[in-house]
Formats: structure tokens, C-alpha cells, sequence
């Protein structure tokens, strides 16, 4: 998909705004160079300050001759001169000539880069490559802003210094350029620079050959590198996997010595530690998991209660019991923050003797738990709750698949009443969550059959079924309970603790999807007050229709994006005012650290420092982020490979993203994702609009937009870049015509 090109000015200069620059035009009594010299000598005056245009006109007496709109006119101008800086929220600033900003440095593909400012006031800053000196994609910097500004009003900077690389090893293919001369091609396509490897510090490494390669110096124009380990021949299906885990830092081993502290706890549950606990083991208990799962983080367990209600328990592993702070075993865990789940592999966030044994809720085996405990009715209205340690016992292991059979019917297995009864719950406690503003987001996942020499040989869309929706809804209810549990106890101000937030959309973005919804003949009120409702109409409407995947993926664009913190905004995607993650601590360390939480305060210990609190809450946010991309590097890998023997071959797809050099499209059964170059098009010269995200022949008219179905034909792959080259056939419809 296109890379985001950071955000633009939520004001841009009046287009009139150039024509206003000449000396003799009067406002007033005065000329406007005096006017806008009145406004820069107050701004110069306050230059570590921020102001509207209605502040500045009345801080400088201007309200009393020109009006608002005038003064904010002077303002952008001042701006295009590089004189003042926009910021966010209608405010201007003084540019200083020595004005710096710090930020972690985004590189695109395309080998430009984007400074996201840690200071929120700030906009993203636009670095062009020459000014990018030696900082990588990741490293923390401080950039020199320019008077300059990119012509969509975007400001400009210059790396001054780099203050903490992000990483300082690689992922790469050794080549040999000359005889004995060698280089280092990195994976990571925003890694715009090879890496020059002296002969010496080669450790073995032959040319072809993917190593790991660690940063040792770059005092020459080339930076240099040192082999750390071969992992062998390129393309080989081992050697890629284990390229990407280390690519985005992953390692798929665990020290020596934090394996030995995990062989060293106990499989047995002394019956002491039980008699600590709500004591569940009779109660009927199992797990719903996906068939090749091995950790088994969470269990459901049903009982009639003498009222006539029902007791619901979500049972989640305990893993706070043996995984204790500031041990080894935390600390990597911390540091890995996640579990990654590859297309064939999982490396888990803690070793398999807790993740696959001690932690996870296996079938016929006493586990400790944490629980939340709930009392409902027939209606899945909520009387009671409660929150604790448990010790469960789980009766049985379903898989997805088995459990759906048995709620379609299709099979007589055990414990059927018991799984009809959650279901129909679960089905209340959805239409519940729908109906106060829950966003129904439908994507579509994949994965692989593998062949004995691990090659794909046939792509398996992912389907969630009401036995999957079951889980997820009994997990929904447990993880925003916890939340307004742990906020509500009885302490003022509320206890810090661990959020997962999600913010609501930039009125701006929701402006852009109407008009790009209403290029297809929708309509979608996305201005008004109740957002969830319109998006959900939205997406109902769409649903089925050839532009549904394309309108869904920039709906989800639009969106803010999901994080850890102290600061609860609430979650506006879910529609809850407090939601936490709770229910996967044998694979996401956030969840871990609610369960210590809720532990702390329940024996009403309250030391918790929200400072380190939140700075943990950013790091797991930044390890999520990082795993998604080595997941879909792994799914990307496999979907190029598996259209390797398919060039030459046509197939129907979607087009799903559009960039100036041309237009990315999905093919319908496999999802592969390849790109065709717009010069690649011979019947016109196409112009790009990037506000409709499309092309338009100069000469014939014709449109290519996001959301056209069309037919392509596959002309060539590259594994070791993971793309898909393309030539556009035919349109099949015209996507967005109605009726």
C-alpha cells in the first residue's frame, strides 16, 4: 500500500493569498508589508509562544482596523515566507532560524523521510534525501528546521545529529560487487544505503548467502558491517523466516540462562497456593482455540445458579504467579512485549516450558487462573461480577472448527447445551456492543497450505464463525470490566493503570473517506456527532458490493490507531469508556501487567509510579507495531512465492491503492498484492489526482480508481524484494456504479 506522506496543515495559505505580497495594496490606512511587519515584530517577541490569528489581533491592536480573517491571511503568507510556522489548531508560531525538533526519523521506500515529533504541536517534518545525512529509518534525531517549505505546505528540515540509533544490526544479502570486495543488501527496503563488509569481518559468509550483520563504523561514505551469522542460502524457506523474526528483532531463541530459570519452576500446583484461591476446578470448564494453537491463554466455564441466572467465568491464565518482576524471565519478556505468529512458526514472548506447559489451560490439567466472574441473566444483562485468582480445571479442548460444528448442528459433540447457551449470550452481548457504537470492522485474512518443501500451494482465506465471535465477545466483556474495575475503586484520583485506548477519527480524514464514499454514489453523514453509526451504515451498504475491500481498507485508514497508555481516552472503535487487555498475558506483556495491577491494588498497595508505567505502556505499543509488520513481511514472502510459477497468467483483482508512478492491485482468491506502473499504460498519458485517488487519460478521459475491478496479467516476482510486477488487460466494471 502507498506510504502515508505524514499529515498536512489542517489550514493551507488562502490560493489568494500569493497575490497579496504587493507593496501598494492598503488595508485601511496601512499597506499590508506594514501590517505583516506589525504582526512578525509581536511573534519575534514572543517566539517560544504560540497564538491564533484572533490572539495576535488583539495582542497587536489589529482587531480594532482589520478583522480576524484578514490577520489570519497575514499569517499564511508569513508562513509561505518561512517567517512564522502553522501549527495544529489554527495556531502560528515565530520561525526561528534555530529552531530544532526531535522525533524518531520514518525513511520511506522511496528513500525521503518524515520526522514524527515527539512534541504534539509540532507536524510531521518532511526530509528530503540529501538531508538525510546517515540516520536510518527508527534512529531518534534532531533536525534543523528550513525556512523552506514543501509546496503542500509541509515544513522541511535537515538531521542535524543523531541521538540514538534504532538499531544497529541488519538483515542482508551478502554480494560481491568485485574480487574480494563485498557489500551487504539490506532487507529492510527503508534502508536506503548497502553496507561495505571488510574481508576480515566476513566470519565465513560467502556471497548469496542471507547473514546478520552488525553496524561497527561509518566514518567513509559507506557504512561498515560485521558478519554476526550465516542463516543461510537466500530463498531457502528456513533461512527467509528466520530473516524476517531478526529483521524486525525478533529472536527465535531464548538466552541460556532464561531458559534455565523457566525449566526450574514446578509443573505441580502445591495445594496450598489453592487454598489461596476461589477454588472453580468443578465447575465445567473448556477452551475454544484455533486447531494448531499450543498455548491455551484462556477458558469458559457455565453454571446454572440456583436464581436462574447464569455464572459465566473468564478464566486467563495466571501467569503473574510465576512470572515475578525483575526476574530474568521478566525482563525478556518486557522485552519482547509480544508473541510473533509467522505464516508457519510462533516465537513466543516467553519460553515453551510456560507458554506450551505451566501457563497455558490445558485440557484434564489443574491450572491457577485470573478470572473474571460474571452473574447474568437470560437476557446477558449483568447482575454481579468479581475478579480474582482462580484454580480451573479444564474439561475439554475444542477447536474452532469442532466447537462451530456443534452450534450449526452438524455435530452431536459434548457439552452441547452448554456451548448453545454462551452462544446465544454472546450474541446478545454483541448486538448490546453494536447498538451503543461499535464499529464492525470485516478483514480478511490468510493463510497457507504448505507442500513437504514448505512451498505454498494453495492460500486459505481466514473465516470468523460464531464459535471464533463467541470467544472474542466473553473476551470483550472481561477486558472492559477489568478496566472500569481497576479505574473505579475506591481512590481519588483514579489508580494509574494500563489502557488500551483507541482515539476517535481526525475530522479531517473522515472529511477525505465522504468524499471519496460519495465518488461511488454513497452518501455518509461522517461530520455528524454519532461517527460509529454512520461508519457502521457505511460499511452495511458496501458490504458485497465490488468496492467493499477498497472502502473498508481506507475506513480503517481513517482511523486512529489503537495503543497502550496510562491516559485513558476510552475506545472509540469499540465503543467502550474503558476498555485494558486482560485475557493474553502468555503472549502480550500489557496483559501481564493489568494482572499485577489488579493484584496491587486488591491488597491495596499503591506504589505504582504512572511515569514508568506509561514509558512501558510505549514500548509494548512500538513491539506490537513491529511484530504486525514481521507477520505480514512472513505472509507477504509466501503470497510472492506462491505466484512465482504463475507469470504470464491473467487474473481478476481489485485495485486497492494508488501512488503518482502507478496503481497497486489485489488479486481476488489469493490477496497477493502487486503494483502496475502507470507508464506501463500505452492507449493515454494518465494524470494523478491524489484526492480521488485515481488517473485520468489526458487525451481519452478515461479513469482508473481505487475500488475498479480489473484484469492484469502477472509478469514477473521478486522474493527478495517480495513484489509482484503487473500489466493492466481490461476493467471489468466500473467500480461504484449503482443500479
Amino acid at each position: 500500500m502507498p506510504k502515508p506522506k505524514g499529515r498536512k496543515s489542517k489550514r493551507k495559505p488562502s490560493s489568494k493569498s500569493k497575490n497579496r505580497h504587493s507593496r501598494g495594496k492598503r488595508s485601511g490606512t496601512r499597506t499590508a508589508t506594514s501590517l505583516r511587519q506589525n504582526i512578525l515584530h509581536f511573534m519575534r517577541s514572543h517566539k517560544d509562544q504560540a497564538f491564533t490569528a484572533k490572539q495576535v489581533a488583539q495582542s497587536t491592536g489589529l482587531w480594532q482596523g482589520i478583522n480576524n480573517n484578514k490577520v489570519r491571511s497575514l499569517l499564511d503568507e508569513l508562513a509561505d515566507m518561512g517567517e512564522v510556522q502553522y501549527l495544529d489548531k489554527g495556531k502560528y508560531k515565530y520561525f526561528s532560524s534555530h529552531h530544532y525538533v526531535t522525533g524518531r526519523i520514518e525513511v520511506t521506500k522511496s528513500g525521503v523521510g518524515f520526522l514524527l515529533s515527539e512534541d504534539p504541536e509540532e507536524q510531521d517534518v518532511f526530509i528530503a534525501a540529501r538531508s538525510l545525512g546517515k540516520a536510518l529509518n527508527g534512529d531518534l534525531v534532531k533536525v534543523k528546521m528550513l525556512r523552506r517549505r514543501r509546496s503542500e505546505g509541509r515544513p522541511e528540515g535537515e538531521i542535524e545529529e543523531i541521538l540514538e540509533r534504532s538499531r544497529t544490526e541488519f538483515v542482508g544479502i551478502v554480494e560481491e560487487s568485485l574480487p574480494g570486495t563485498y557489500f551487504l543488501l539490506p532487507d529492510d527496503p527503508r534502508v536506503n544505503t548497502d553496507f561495505f563488509i571488510l574481508p576480515k569481518r566476513m566470519k565465513g559468509a560467502k556471497a548469496g548467502q542471507k547473514v546478520l550483520a552488525k553496524l561497527v563504523n561509518w566514518d567513509r561514505k559507506s557504512p561498515e558491517v560485521e558478519i554476526l551469522n550465516v542463516l543461510g542460502e537466500a530463498g531457502e524457506h528456513n533461512t527467509e523466516m528466520h530473516a524476517i523474526l531478526l529483521q524486525y528483532g525478533f529472536d527465535p531463541t531464548f538466552p541460556v540462562e532464561v531458559e534455565k530459570e523457566a525449566e526450574k519452576i514446578p509443573m505441580e500446583i502445591p495445594e496450598k497456593e489453592i487454598a489461596k484461591r476461589r477454588d472453580m476446578r468443578d465447575v465445567l470448564t473448556f477452551t475454544i482455540d484455533p486447531i494448531d494453537a499450543k498455548d491455551f491463554d484462556d477458558a469458559l466455564s457455565l453454571k446454572k445458579l440456583e436464581n436462574g441466572h447464569w455464572e459465566v467465568g473468564v478464566h486467563i491464565a495466571d501467569v503473574s504467579h510465576y512470572v515475578r518482576p525483575g526476574t530474568l524471565l521478566d525482563k525478556e519478556a518486557f522485552r519482547r512485549a509480544t508473541s510473533v505468529y509467522l505464516v508457519d512458526r510462533t516465537v513466543p514472548m516467553l519460553p515453551e516450558k510456560l507458554s506450551n506447559g505451566v501457563c497455558s489451560l490445558r485440557p484434564n490439567e489443574d491450572k491457577l487462573t485470573y478470572s473474571a466472574v460474571f452473574e447474568m441473566d437470560d437476557q446477558a444483562k449483568i447482575h454481579n461480577y468479581w475478579v480474582g485468582k482462580t484454580a480451573i480445571h479444564s474439561d475439554k479442548r475444542f477447536h474452532y472448527q469442532e466447537a462451530q460444528d456443534v452450534l450449526e448442528g452438524t455435530s452431536d459433540g459434548p457439552y452441547k447445551d452448554e456451548l448453545l447457551t454462551l452462544d446465544r449470550l454472546a450474541k446478545l452481548l454483541r448486538g448490546e456492543r453494536m447498538s451503543t457504537g461499535s464499529i464492525e470492522f470485516v478483514s480478511t485474512e490468510v493463510k497457507f497450505e504448505l507442500d513437504e518443501h514448505d512451498k505454498p500451494v494453495r492460500v486459505i482465506k481466514k473465516e470468523s464463525k460464531d464459535a471464533n465471535k463467541l470467544i472474542e465477545d466473553f473476551m470483550l466483556l472481561a477486558n472492559r470490566t477489568v478496566a472500569a474495575h481497576l479505574f473505579n475503586l475506591e481512590k481519588n484520583p483514579p489508580l494509574p493503570s494500563v489502557y488500551r485506548i483507541h482515539d476517535r477519527p481526525n475530522p479531517e480524514k473522515l472529511s477525505n473517506l465522504q468524499q471519496f464514499v460519495g465518488a461511488f454514489g454513497y452518501t455518509a453523514n461522517l461530520e455528524a456527532q454519532d461517527v460509529s453509526s454512520a461508519l457502521n451504515s457505511l460499511l452495511a451498504t458496501v458490504e458485497g458490493k465490488p468496492e467493499q475491500n477498497v472502502i473498508e481498507t481506507l475506513a480503517i485508514r481513517t482511523m486512529a490507531k489503537a495503543v497502550y497508555s496510562t491516559h485513558n481516552v476510552g475506545h472509540f472503535g469499540l465503543g467502550f469508556k474503558f476498555y485494558t487487555h486482560f485475557t493474553s498475558p502468555i503472549r502480550r506483556y500489557p496483559d501481564l501487567m493489568v494482572h499485577r495491577l489488579v493484584t496491587k491494588y486488591h491488597d491495596k498497595t499503591y506504589n505504582e509510579n504512572p511515569v514508568v508505567l506509561e514509558e512501558q505502556c510505549k514500548h509494548c505499543s512500538k513491539q506490537e507495531k513491529t511484530a504486525t509488520e514481521a507477520e505480514r513481511a512472513s505472509i507477504k514472502y509466501k503470497q510472492v512465492e506462491f505466484m512465482e510459477d504463475k507469470v504470464g497468467q491473467t487474473f481478476q483483482g481489485v485495485i486497492s491503492g494508488i501512488i503518482e508512478s502507478g496503481f497497486f492491485v489485489e488479486l481476488e482468491e489469493s490477496l497477493a498484492e502487486g503494483m502496475v506502473p502507470v507508464h506501463s499504460l500505452q492507449d493515454d498519458y494518465y494524470v494523478f489526482d491524489q484526492d480521488t485517488y485515481s488517473f485520468t487519460g489526458k487525451d481519452t478521459g478515461n479513469t482508473i480508481r481505487m475500488g475498479d475491478k480489473i484484469i492484469v496479467e502477472v509478469t514477473g516476482t521478486d522474493l527478495m524484494r517480495k513484489t509482484i510486477d503487473m500489466k493492466f488487460l481490461e476493467k471489468v466494471e466500473v467500480a461504484g456504479e449503482l443500479g
